[in-house]
Parts: C-alpha cells; structure tokens; sequence
C-alpha cells in the first residue's frame, strides 16, 4: 500500500534530482552562470530581471543581496522571484570570518551558516560557499585544526541536504591555494564539504596551473569565472577582475583542464569593477555572455 509518507518522501526526492540535473552540463560540457556581485548595484530582483531578459538561466545569489531583499519582503517572495524567471540557482554566497578555522568569530559565523543554510533550502540551492577568510595570524596549529571545522561546518549543512564548498582566496593567512584547500577537505573526508575553485584567486594568486592535475575526477563542485588585467601582480585587487577572453589569464586552458578532470557545473561570472556592479544589469549580462560563451565555445565546453 502507498502510503502518504511514501508519496511525500517519493515527491520531495524527484524534485531534489530534477534541481541537481538542471545544475550540471552533459559529459564535457558546463554551464555559463552569474554571481549577483556582478550587478550588485541592481538589488536582488532586480539583477536577476535583468539577467534574464539577457537570456541567463543560472544564478548565484549573494548573502547580502538576500539580506537587503529580506528587510522589506519575505523568503517566500525571494524564491518567487527565481521561480518566476525560470531560473536555476546553482550556488549560494555566504562571507563569514573563521568559518573554516578556530577563531574568535567562528560562533556568529556557525549561527549564520546555520541560517544561510535553512534560507538557500528554501530558495531551491543544493550548494553553498564560504571563502576562506580570518581576521588574525594563522599558525601550523590551527592548519591542524581545520579539518574539524570543516567536519562541524559539514554536519549543519548535510542537515539541510547541502553542500558546502570552501573557496580559498588568494590573499588570505588561511587557504590560499588550491593544494593546501583539498589537503584539509580531503583530511577532513566529510561527504557534505568540497572544494571549489575561483579562477581569479586561483591564477592571481600562488596556486601554479599543475596544481589542478592534483584534482580528482569530478572532485570540483563549483567554479567562479574570470579573467585577469594584465599589470604589476603587487597592484591585483577585484578590479583587476575581467570578463573572461579580456585579460591574460589562461581562460581556455584551465576549462579544458577541469573538462578533463570532468567538471560539469556552474561557470559563475563573478566581476566587481563599477562598469559592470554598477551598470544595466540586462545590458551587462548580455556582454558577458557573448563574450563567455565565445571562450567556452573554443575551449569545447559549450
């Protein structure tokens, strides 16, 4: 006999399976996405309108967006938004000091991520990212006490059927490399917690491109997509951030290289130059797509 539970039960993980498939790209293939820090002058609502009438269907939605949203609507509204754009959220942005490391911060962070994580649930997400940012100086001791940070993190978001992603940042005291972030994921060996990779801390920082060979196949679960402005390395900062096939960085060789390690997710265009934060989110978005999928076409992933 089908019992109403069974019926709930049977629904709940349809739906779950239908999320998770519209946020992956055939066998060799990935998806074109948008960071909302990318219009982030547009609000919440009014970065995704205007995505979508360029023709973007992925998005990212960014914490504080959220937030601003939320001080005069509501959660169900928020979701209502993406819902009735058709658009697909493949990833959620959350900023919290000492997430991933013992530190005076980590409290409010873990209450925050516990709140991020019930908010992403309820907007449809299955993932969300953390980067890997401290307020202090950073010893051999508290390397050594990540991976258990990172199994705590784990348990709050697998309560809510999400992953969790550690974004390194090229300039912080903590992870900053791609070798030193799956060293500790991978110590920590918790089913709800992967690696993802930011192409602009990735190539700015001290991360080496041999360094994606260490990636396992279809270890990645999420990329941010940029390019680099050519000039002193000592003078990079988010403004140094290009849409992809503008700057300097390898853009097509790193694609071919995660295609290899078979990669099939979100390449999500995050870029903080005024030009593109502060300008028509539709007119912005359809640049960035053209010259995307211009990049993603030659590297063979489109």
């Amino acid at each position: 006999m089908v019992t109403r539970r069974t019926l709930i039960v049977a629904s709940a993980t349809g739906a779950l399976a239908r999320r998770l498939h519209a946020q992956t790209a055939p066998t060799g293939k990935m998806l074109l996405a948008m960071h909302q820090n990318t219009s982030s002058a547009a609000g919440y609502r009014g970065s995704l309108e205007g995505w979508a009438r360029a023709g973007i269907s992925h998005v990212e939605i960014t914490d504080n967006l959220l937030d601003e949203f939320l001080r005069s609507d509501t959660l169900t509204a928020a979701g209502r938004v993406i819902a009735d754009l058709g658009l697909t959220p493949v990833s959620g942005a959350a900023v919290l000091p000492d997430i991933w490391i013992p530190g005076p911060a980590r409290e409010a962070s873990l209450e925050t991520w516990r709140r991020r994580c019930e908010q992403f649930a309820a907007l449809g997400l299955t993932k969300l990212y953390a980067p890997s940012i401290t307020g202090r100086p950073v010893t051999a001791e508290d390397f050594a006490a990540t991976p258990d940070c990172i199994r705590e993190v784990g348990e709050i978001t697998r309560a809510q059927g999400l992953t969790a992603m550690v974004e390194f940042a090229r300039t912080s005291t903590h992870l900053a490399t791609l070798p030193s972030t799956l060293e500790v994921i991978r110590a920590a060996a918790h089913p709800s917690v992967r690696p993802m990779l930011d192409f602009f801390h990735f190539w700015a920082g001290l991360s080496k491109f041999e360094d994606l060979d260490l990636l396992e196949p279809g270890e990645l679960a999420h990329a941010h997509f940029q390019d680099l402005l050519a000039g002193p390395r000592e003078l990079i900062d988010n403004n140094s951030r290009l849409i992809p096939g503008d700057g300097i960085a390898p853009v097509v060789r790193i694609l071919r290289k995660l295609a290899e390690k078979q990669y099939t997710g979100a390449l999500s265009v995050e870029l903080f130059r005024s030009e593109f934060a502060g300008g028509d989110p539709f007119e912005v978005a359809a640049t960035i797509r053209a010259k995307c999928q211009a990049v993603m076409r030659t590297a063979g992933v489109l």
